[in-house]
């Protein structure tokens, strides 16, 4: 006889995909540390609420190492919900956990959200798009790269995520909003908050805005605050790219 399980005390589990912040540090961790938080000092709020993975396959570092190092990221309030490339004698109990077969971003569905409290600005809003389905019709398959348009000014507070291609803002990003591309950023207004493309390793993307007053651009996870652009171009129409670890910039005709 073949007996039928309907315990309604079953447990449901399912798997699910999340964006998440990936740091990647290098030696000696100590310079690491003084970088990170000069740019935690100079771009307020960064890792706030920001689920992050430490990546250390090649830091070639013992158990008491990451021990310190997780113990110095936790007083930093940087919250470590995984880690990758770790080999199984550096981890102990109480660690995160051990992440494996991680991939971009781009891989990843997501869906769209958005916060409905439009109106107070020290509410921190996020809008994570995912590319457009996939057609069944074979003929019909994409040749160009997805993109995400944003039809009103990014105010401050707010994320504009997108891994999948290029965004466009008509409008301006506000100080303390953010807009994070897997392709290039394009923002026909002034750009106060902080750009960062290429987010899923694209060294090719770029970021072009119409006035330049950023808080912090990054291209392929090099950034630069503020204070480390030219004078010259600040408040100028302005396009941005990567040579090697350099970001170029220069202005827009």
């Amino acid at each position: 006889m073949t007996e039928v399980l309907t315990d309604s005390r079953s447990i449901r589990i399912k798997g699910r995909s999340f964006l998440a912040v990936v740091l990647s540090p290098d030696l000696p961790l100590d310079d690491w540390l003084v970088r990170l938080d000069d740019l935690a000092a100079r771009s307020a709020g960064f890792f706030l609420n920001r689920p992050v993975v430490l990546d250390v396959a090649d830091l070639g570092i013992n158990r008491a190492e990451l021990t310190e190092f997780l113990e110095k990221l936790a007083e930093r309030n940087v919250r470590i919900m995984g880690i990758e490339g770790a080999k199984p004698s550096m981890i102990s109990p109480g660690m995160p956990p051990v992440l494996k077969g991680g991939r971009p971003a781009g891989d990843v569905e997501v869906t769209a959200t958005e916060a409905t409290e439009t109106g107070a600005e020290d509410k921190h809003e996020t809008t994570v798009a995912s590319a457009p389905p996939a057609t069944a019709v074979a003929s019909e398959s994409r040749s160009a790269h997805p993109s995400l348009v944003i039809n009103e000014p990014v105010r401050s507070g707010q994320s504009i995520i997108f891994t999948e291609g290029d965004v466009t803002v008509v409008g301006s990003v506000a100080s303390g909003a953010e807009v994070i591309a897997g392709g290039s950023v394009h923002i026909y207004g002034a750009l106060r908050g902080r750009a960062m493309a290429g987010s899923v390793g694209n060294a090719s993307a770029r970021i072009f805005c119409r006035k330049l007053e950023a808080e912090l651009i990054a291209i392929d996870g090099i950034y630069k605050m503020a204070e480390d652009l030219p004078p010259e171009l600040l408040g100028k129409p302005v396009q941005l790219w990567l040579e090697g670890d350099a970001i170029m910039a220069e202005k827009l005709n």
